[in-house]
């Protein structure tokens, strides 16, 4: 009896020592979001601005970012991307870009400005860290694509002075600065192009943070080899892990590491996580491309019923990567070139999202996953922010110095 009893209780210890021990590791979690500045280095939900009228105020029930979620995921600093699709590269078709990409901009200012009890634009490192200690949120613009500034170069210096603190310099095609890793017609100027080069010069000289992401691995290489100032990869991972192009490799993470840049992980699910066949979803993705037909052919209504018939497929049926696949990644890239060199940008409301951390609301679980692996304090906090403000630091150091 008296060995059944031991048993019993100490069988009994064991669970509530359990169980305690993840609630330490959760308030731990909590306390790190106090003291740390936390940054998420890419969402695209200003797509959903321009085309909802999505407040940024609001809790919403869809989408992945808004500040009330902000403040309950415990992220204290968002990059809101100012995204363009790659179009024609004529100069009547790159001015349009222009201007669409200073209506998005202008759109991000309006929200955030009428969210001001909650939120301000940031414009350096020095203002979320001021924000962060008086309680509110920072809101980043960065641009994705450089399509845009077409072969006119002083537009980069007319997006700097309107707050955007990085370009992306490509996105799935190739563009007159850079080839892609994704343009299906293959490389064109077999990296970086003359002009590009131009534009990394003008970038290093504003003080404007170049962004990898997207690029070719002959694009990614040229830029390290011009650029004066360590660059990041705004939204991607590691292609040890996941062989999507859009992946950066071991080689490229120890050139980064040279450049003292980061890698910001990405977590769509596609590009942590090698998809497995999912037939069930393909054929529904089809029988939707059937019944719409051509895109661009359809009016901004249609559209928009096609964006929410097509998320309704996706939520339904694809497999997704998990917070657990995520710090994999965290894990290798802090392995191959150090904890110093490793970060996080979403991709939320562009295709980001995981299971245990679908929007902002759920960021903590990547620090308690973390934690369970062992990272210290100091570590979580350069991931989630030190590593990328001081790369930005560095960025404005070196500004006008060349």
């Amino acid at each position: 009896m008296i060995n059944k009893v031991f048993v019993v209780s100490f069988a009994v210890i064991l669970l509530t020592g359990c169980g305690s021990s993840e609630e330490q590791i959760i308030k731990r979690a909590d306390k790190i979001h106090e003291k740390f500045l936390t940054v998420d280095t890419h969402c695209d939900t200003p797509l959903d601005i321009i085309r909802n009228g999505f407040d940024l105020g609001e809790k919403h029930d869809r989408g992945c970012v808004d500040f009330p979620r902000m403040i309950e995921g415990g992220l204290d600093a968002e990059f809101l991307a100012a995204y363009i699709g790659q179009g024609p590269r004529d100069d009547s078709s790159t001015n349009q870009a222009h201007l669409e990409i200073l209506g998005i901009i202008d759109a991000i200012y309006k929200n955030v400005e009428k969210n001001s009890a909650m939120a301000e634009i940031a414009l350096s490192p020095d203002d979320a860290y001021r924000l962060k200690k008086a309680g509110k949120l920072s809101a980043f613009i960065g641009i994705e694509n450089g399509y845009p500034v077409g072969k006119d170069i002083s537009r980069i210096k007319q997006y700097y002075d309107l707050g955007a603190r990085y370009i992306t310099l490509c996105h799935s095609g190739n563009n007159d600065i850079c080839d892609s890793s994704s343009d299906p017609k293959g490389p064109e100027h077999n990296g970086l192009s003359s002009f590009g080069e131009e534009v990394v010069k003008e970038m290093n000289h504003l003080g404007m943070i170049i962004d990898v992401s997207h690029m070719s691995d002959e694009a990614f290489s040229d830029v390290l080899s011009v650029s004066k100032a360590p660059v990041i990869a705004s939204h991607s991972s590691s292609r040890a892990l996941c062989s999507s192009p859009r992946n950066l490799s071991d080689d490229m993470l120890l050139s980064l590491k040279s450049n003292d840049g980061v890698i910001q992980i990405c977590i769509l699910s596609s590009y942590i996580k090698t998809p497995e066949p999912n037939p069930e979803m393909d054929a529904k993705l089809a029988e939707l491309k059937d019944k719409y037909g051509d895109f661009n052919t359809l009016s901004d209504e249609q559209k928009k019923q096609f964006r929410s018939e097509r998320w309704e497929i996706m939520d339904k049926y694809r497999k997704l990567a998990t917070v657990t696949d995520v710090v994999d990644h965290i894990d290798h890239v802090a392995q191959v070139i150090g904890i110093d060199h490793v970060g996080i940008g979403t991709d939320f409301d562009g295709g980001g999202g995981v299971d245990g951390c679908k929007s902002v609301a759920e960021m903590k679980n990547i620090t308690i996953e973390l934690l369970r692996r062992g990272y210290s304090k100091s570590d979580i906090g350069k991931i989630w922010g030190g590593n990328i403000m001081r790369v930005f630091r560095e960025v404005e150091e070196i500004a006008g110095k060349n």
